[in-house]
């Protein structure tokens, strides 16, 4: 887990917690929250800590390879907050590519998921972002990216749908381009059953 970053203004989300807390009507002083607003800047500090990190950093560990087919990595596991409400979403990342004669180490895969995701989002920003650096980074034939998320924004508040899933993709190069490697790599990052 990433630590939290230095240059986030903690002081500053303080006083604006307790401000809320007194506009919501309730007491900032009473026992239950008298620690809350140092608690939420500790959390928004780690929260959006991929803001202060260079994602490039996790596409040093390349390793000389020669092999040109798929390298599928599915069910990562990540947290961001909708950038529209301030509200989690959560949900697995599923990523594909076609290595141009470099692979990239595992963990850095759901390093570089984190890194985004660790931000003020919308999901469909963050599916983009993955595949733009991995397709101009990392020198891939192809690469394909879906995210599946569930959004308290949906599930909390508004229209209430709990179990609504959203399901975005961004393809890049070959996996984009060529209709049947576009359908295996779909293929492969839906099935989850081998």
């Amino acid at each position: 887990m990433p630590s939290p970053a230095p240059s986030v203004d903690k002081p500053r989300i303080e006083r604006a917690v307790r401000e809320i807390l007194v506009a919501i009507g309730e007491n900032p002083d009473r026992e239950g929250l008298r620690e809350t607003p140092a608690r939420v800047a500790r959390m928004y500090a780690e929260l959006f800590s991929g803001l202060h990190e260079d994602p490039e950093r996790h596409l040093r560990a390349l390793f000389d390879e020669d092999h040109h087919e798929m390298v599928v990595l599915r069910d990562i596991a990540f947290n961001s907050m909708c950038e529209h409400h301030l509200m989690p979403f959560e949900g697995k990342a599923h990523i594909a590519y076609i290595p141009g004669g470099k692979v990239l180490g595992l963990s850095k895969l759901a390093r570089l998921v984190d890194v985004f995701a660790l931000r003020p989002q919308v999901q469909e920003r963050l599916t983009s972002q993955i595949a733009d650096v991995l397709a101009q980074k990392l020198n891939v034939k192809g690469c394909a990216v879906v995210l599946e998320a569930v959004h308290t924004c949906m599930t909390c508040r508004g229209v209430k749908k709990s179990g609504s899933v959203m399901v975005t993709s961004a393809l890049r190069g070959i996996m984009h381009t060529n209709q049947a490697t576009r359908s295996e790599v779909l293929a492969l990052l839906h099935n989850k059953h081998g």
